[in-house]
Order: structure tokens, then C-alpha cells, then sequence
């Protein structure tokens, strides 16, 4: 993980944001050696949870990544009720801010069967690699071949450890 990234992820978790890390970040966390240069939170959607994805958000300072610089954009809770997802270029690195991952939705449901990484104090809330692979093979852009042949290696990778230790 790079320094950066954690730095983020720190932010949102001294917030008290309620988020998973997903894309190149969840894949890093899962053993992959694929090199990514930006952030993938999926984030809760409650009235709550956006108050302090908010207040994290201010601290990065982030811009609409692709927008022009003098486009009015107001980072509060009604814009990411209003919205879902999200792109961001901050200081640190690009985050990608989802509400809604195709083809599963919300948090709630990548949540459910998330695993927890840990850095140093940070506790991350991760996307399981079964939920990583099939995202990838669902949007299946021409980025995603080289991820979907790391994810399916390192699952086969986890099915021989099941294997072995049964025998």
C-alpha cells in the first residue's frame, strides 16, 4: 500500500466514515501485484454516514476530476444525496467515491461479505476477491484483463490452501 492511499484512508476513518475499499487498493490488499494510482471507496448512503463522508472530503480538498475548473460544485451532504458516484482528484491521489457498484449496489451489500485488512492502526473494510473478480468480469473494460488474471490466480491460489489443509 502506498502512503497516500492510507493517508485517505485515515481521513475518512478519523471522520467516522463508514466505507470499503475497492479496485487496485482492494486488490494490493488482496496480494496482487497490480500497480494502481487512485482510491476506490464504495461509502454508506444514510443522512449520517454523508455528513462525515463530507467532512472527510473537505479535509482533501478534492475537485470534479474531467470538469471544467470553473464548473460550481458544492460539496455537501444534499450534493451526494443528489449524486452517487463520484471522481475526485485531490492532493494526495485520485479517489473514486461509489454509492452504487455494478452489478451488486450499495454498501450494504458488498458489505456483507467484506473482509478487514489492517495497516498500522488503520482497519479496512475491504471487498472480498469472489465480489473483486466478478466486478471486474462484469464491467470487463480492456484495464480490467490484467486484474481479472491476477484475481482469478489468487483465488485459485486460496482454493489449493482449502485443498491442502484438508488433506
Amino acid at each position: 500500500m502506498n502512503e497516500e492511499f492510507e493517508q485517505i484512508a485515515e481521513i475518512f476513518q478519523r471522520h467516522g466514515a463508514d466505507f470499503m475499499v475497492i479496485g487496485g487498493q482492494a486488490e494490493l490488499l488482496h496480494g496482487s501485484s497490480r500497480v494502481t494510482y487512485d482510491v476506490d471507496f464504495c461509502y454508506r448512503r444514510t443522512p449520517e454516514n454523508l455528513v462525515r463522508v463530507v467532512a472527510a472530503l473537505k479535509e482533501l480538498q478534492p475537485t470534479l476530476r474531467g470538469a471544467p475548473k470553473d464548473l460550481p460544485f458544492i460539496l455537501d451532504e444534499r450534493t451526494l444525496a443528489m449524486g452517487t458516484n463520484f471522481t475526485f482528484d485531490t492532493e494526495l491521489m485520485p479517489l473514486d467515491l461509489l454509492g452504487y457498484v455494478e452489478p451488486f449496489g450499495g454498501f450494504e451489500t458488498l458489505e456483507a461479505r467484506g473482509v478487514v485488512f489492517r495497516s498500522g492502526e488503520l482497519r479496512l473494510l475491504t471487498i472480498s476477491l469472489d465480489d473483486l473478480l466478478a466486478i471486474k468480469k462484469h464491467v470487463n473494460r480492456a484495464k480490467d484483463q490484467e486484474s481479472i488474471i491476477q484475481l482469478t490466480a489468487l483465488v485459485a491460489r486460496r482454493e489449493q490452501g482449502k485443498t491442502a489443509r484438508r488433506d
